[in-house]
């Protein structure tokens, strides 16, 4: 007889839960299953089928089983404060997380990314983030889903982060010209971010898929909408 699934229905985890698409992913859950938030330090759980476990992305313990992952975790050079603290969260984090989800029995797994990763890249932000991309096609997940946002819209003050004065400065240039802008390009608001990658976790397609900015304004609204 085959051996019964020991993963609870609907189960998933994230990592990331402090950040703007995080903290909106874990705001929108309505199950079925529990939302288990790995968090480096401890919050409030943001809704009733919330479960929060602080731990060391550099030490993760046997986590929870689980059908489905999210990773939000991504910092920026400036925040910090070195390149090789810039890759210990968006590149060794990630991944460590990625193992560690893959070994709970995660078979969908999706990630924040951004625009323009690609490993070849000469930029250290985009190189980065490509080589992460990369590297999680190697983890064996049956649906990957990589999402890469253009200019990220929220408010990151209520989250109590650091400014990002290159981000504001941007957001303020084109949210009056959003409407002109191409949806590949246009500012995206985090929730919007969110909702797309709850639709695109649930409709499991086999393999990798990469989700443009535009694709992710088309399932969040969609997802908004009940359409």
């Amino acid at each position: 007889m085959p051996r019964p699934d020991p993963r609870p229905a609907g189960d998933a985890l994230l990592a990331g839960a402090t950040g703007l698409i995080g903290r909106a992913f874990a705001a929108q859950w309505a199950g079925p299953g529990r939302l288990h938030l790995l968090v480096r330090r401890a919050l409030p759980a943001p809704g009733p089928l919330c479960r929060v476990h602080v731990v060391d992305f550099a030490a993760l313990p046997a986590l929870p089983p689980a059908n489905d992952a999210v990773c939000c975790l991504g910092t920026t050079i400036a925040v910090a404060g070195s390149p090789a603290a810039f890759r210990a969260v968006d590149l060794d984090a990630v991944l460590a997380f990625a193992r560690a989800a893959r070994a709970a029995g995660v078979q969908r797994f999706a990630v924040v990314s951004a625009l323009g990763a690609d490993a070849r890249s000469r930029n250290l932000y985009s190189r980065t983030k490509g080589e992460m991309e990369a590297a999680l096609q190697g983890l064996g997940f049956a649906s990957l889903v990589v999402a890469r946002p253009s200019l990220l819209a929220g408010d990151r003050d209520a989250l109590g982060q650091p400014p990002r004065r290159a981000e504001a400065l941007a957001l303020a240039l084109t949210r009056p010209l959003a409407p002109l802008v191409p949806k590949a390009w246009r500012p995206i608001g985090a929730a919007t971010v969110a909702r797309a990658l709850a639709v695109a976790l649930a409709q499991a397609r086999p393999g990798l898929r990469v989700l443009s900015s535009a694709e992710m304004q088309d399932l969040g609204r969609a997802a908004a909408t009940g359409a």
